[in-house]
């Protein structure tokens, strides 16, 4: 619940990098609240609370999109890939699963570095 709450707070910080766990942590949690409230919708027949849930999402889910993509050393603009069918969906995935860089990038510093220890250099 921490990695989700810290990808809430960040909300529009499309800045910086993230790592793998907190991607992964943050989407588990909102497919599971997803579901929870699918189930609600279908119970109360409201059908509106899966839609508010994924509209107040939707931007810290773009932005942990992008730091994650900045971990592996690549564009934001990578997310525009989805729009291909299926397979923009499949490039998403294993860019995603990659390991970030473990070293400084154009985007900022690894977040698996240790204070106090010096980086890897490749």
């Amino acid at each position: 619940m921490e990695w989700y709450l810290k990808v809430l707070r960040q909300y529009v910080d499309f800045a910086g990098r993230a790592r793998s766990k907190e991607y992964w942590m943050f989407t588990l949690v909102s497919v599971i609240i997803s579901l929870v409230l699918a189930i609600l919708d279908n119970v109360l027949t409201i059908g509106v609370l899966g839609l508010l849930y994924s509209l107040a999402v939707l931007l810290p889910s773009l932005a942990v999109g992008v730091r994650r993509l900045h971990d592996t050393g690549r564009s934001g603009w990578w997310l525009l890939i989805s729009l291909i069918p299926l397979i923009g969906a499949i490039v998403l995935v294993v860019f995603f699963a990659t390991d970030g860089e473990r070293q400084p990038n154009a985007y900022g510093p690894d977040p698996k570095a240790v204070p106090g220890e010096f980086p890897v250099l490749s």
